[in-house]
């Protein structure tokens, strides 16, 4: 295998638990480096990591000893992060979204071109196996030629459980923004890129009130959009309406549903890895779930990470910078649409990643039993 992919890991808020709990120990990768803004933070992940070291930001995206950056910071950072990294000539892996805004989103993928590094971007839970089973399944004809998909996501509000919930309704936030990423991103691998959208918003409630922790009880103003709806125009010639919303209380409809002219999917919920994919063929009387038969078996948070690095000149990254590019164009839009009440039509497209074959967790982990305690 040569030597392991060299890691510097930059933001170690809540998400980066799961990343380096898959990432430390993986014998394909060595994490040598942590960073956050808070030096205490990092130097406290770093003494449980044994040979991960903690550094200033700028000395980590400098250091000779990262080949790679994970960018975990806000998304308010991922830009400046990003570009940072590549001005260093470091590939760049990111949480989702790939930038704060759609400018600086090319800026990093122009960037990074001129450089000849690689950029990945999360989300990383469509290569699991849910949603390239149920891939799978439409490129096998279960459904016969796809026609229209729906996608759902509802609910309450992030402030009932979030101590600290105001950035969900600031600028760069809102529903669609915050979760749309792992729809989107499932809906290109099921059913291709999105060559054109039409979308509708609302803002329902001019205050939220928060739920938990010490500031329970506080209003907090609302100042986006918090129930995005609209229709995607897939250059496949599929249609998909899409609704996101943090006004709902519940709902009964499947994370997406994909129909065709012989059956119909129930796709999992995206921000997992797995969960059962269901078909319901023409002339049938009931639901059939199918067993898995693609994708990363048990993912976690970082397999796309592991996918990246092991990406060569026989297959590219599957979370790649260009779809998550194209995800985010798809998002802006949607807002740009519902602004203005037009129809609009994308400038980005993606080639679609390579199908994800059944790989059982023992595989994508290395073979390896050693899991750090969280930091």
């Amino acid at each position: 295998m040569g030597d392991a992919h060299r890691i510097g890991v930059v933001g170690l808020g809540v998400i980066s638990r799961a990343y380096l709990d898959t990432l430390h120990g993986h014998p394909a990768v060595r994490v040598t480096a942590v960073a956050d803004l808070d030096a205490s933070r990092a130097a406290a992940v770093a003494a449980e990591l044994p040979g991960v070291e903690a550094l200033p930001v700028e000395e980590l995206l400098s250091s000779p000893d990262v080949d790679t950056v994970l960018n975990l910071t806000v998304p308010a950072a991922h830009a400046e992060i990003a570009l940072g990294a590549i001005a260093h000539g470091k590939n760049v892996y990111g949480e989702k979204p790939l930038a704060a805004t759609l400018v600086d989103a090319h800026a990093v993928v122009a960037a990074a071109a001129q450089a000849a590094v690689g950029v990945g971007c999360a989300p990383d839970t469509v290569l699991g196996t849910g949603i390239q089973t149920a891939r799978a399944a439409v490129g096998a004809g279960s459904i016969g030629r796809p026609l229209f998909a729906s996608a759902m996501m509802v609910t309450p509000g992030h402030e009932r459980w979030h101590p600290q919930p105001d950035f969900y309704y600031t600028a760069g936030g809102g529903p669609l923004l915050d979760m749309g990423p792992y729809y989107l991103a499932s809906l290109v691998h099921l059913l291709g890129p999105v060559r054109a959208v039409i979308g509708a918003a609302g803002r329902l409630r001019a205050e939220r009130v928060i739920g938990s922790g010490p500031r329970a009880g506080e209003r907090i103003p609302v100042e986006v959009d918090s129930h995005v709806s609209g229709v995607l125009e897939h250059v496949g010639g599929a249609l998909t309406t899409i609704t996101t919303s943090f006004d709902g209380v519940a709902t009964t409809a499947a994370p997406i549903e994909v129909h065709g002219e012989a059956g119909t999917l129930a796709v999992p919920d995206p921000n997992g890895f797995d969960g059962e994919v269901r078909l319901f063929e023409l002339g049938d009387t009931r639901w059939r779930t199918l067993p898995p038969s693609a994708g990363y078996v048990g993912g976690t948070r970082g397999v796309g990470l592991l996918d990246f690095v092991s990406a060569d000149e026989r297959r590219a990254p599957r979370a790649n910078g260009d779809l998550a590019l194209h995800v985010l164009e798809t998002m802006s839009a949607l807002l740009d649409s519902a602004d203005t009440g037009r129809r609009i039509e994308l400038t980005t497209s993606t080639a679609l990643p390579a199908p994800v074959p059944l790989t059982a967790a023992e595989e994508w982990r290395g073979h390896t039993d050693r899991r750090p305690t969280s930091p």
